[in-house]
């Protein structure tokens, strides 16, 4: 069951940093096709991956996910 993120968390949380998507996926260990389906929304993150993603952006999940909205 994949975890919905806050429409462009990501993105931001992302450029913020002047990070590019091939740098998140250096950083985080997720590769480069699953950082752009979940940024396009295409995709819906597993726990572990957002869990990587936060830890490589510097923010915790919470600041990524869309509270309340689990998508099956």
């Amino acid at each position: 069951m994949g975890i919905k993120l806050a429409p462009g968390a990501l993105k931001q949380e992302r450029e913020r940093l002047a990070l590019s998507q091939r740098d998140l996926a250096a950083a985080s260990g997720v590769t480069l096709s699953t950082i752009n389906r979940i940024e396009q929304g295409l995709q819906d993150p597993y726990p572990a991956t957002v869990r990587k993603l936060a830890a490589a952006l510097g923010v915790t999940p919470a600041a990524l996910i869309d509270h309340g909205q689990v998508s099956a």
